[in-house]
């Protein structure tokens, strides 16, 4: 991570309230990833992913979530992504949780494309 950081390479936003960080999404080029879904296309170009959320715990219920979300997005876009995926699971999964749920992503905008094993969902937003 500290080798990604020294090179610029981008891992994800922090959100703040009251200068205190609060929350957090990982949100990159796919290519700088481990690799997220054994059907991903390695030679698409211009991919990011949403791989992980962090809202404390005493915060969740107030849709950070979603916020962090849409700051990624709005990340990835300006910063030249063509599409970004997200790799949820449903409200009952017992695992893969930090990913997100599955009606956050869909309530954003995205569309459901495939399965990354049996519990993540691979989800495509598409800059228009």
């Amino acid at each position: 991570m500290h080798a990604r950081v020294k090179k610029r390479v981008p891992i994800g936003i922090l959100a703040y309230r009251q200068g205190e960080p609060i929350g957090w999404c990982s949100v990159a080029p796919r290519d700088t990833l481990l690799r997220m879904s054994p059907d991903q296309d390695d030679e698409e170009e211009g991919v990011w992913s949403v791989v992980c959320f962090f809202v404390k715990r005493q915060l969740r219920g107030e849709r950070l979530s979603e916020k962090l979300l849409d700051a990624a997005v709005k990340l990835a876009f300006k910063r030249g992504a063509k599409t970004v995926e997200g790799y949820p699971v449903a409200k009952g999964s017992p695992s893969y949780r930090f990913m997100g749920y599955l009606p956050l992503f869909k309530d954003k905008g995205f569309e459901e494309t495939g399965r990354a094993g049996s519990r993540r969902h691979v989800v495509r937003k598409t800059k228009r």
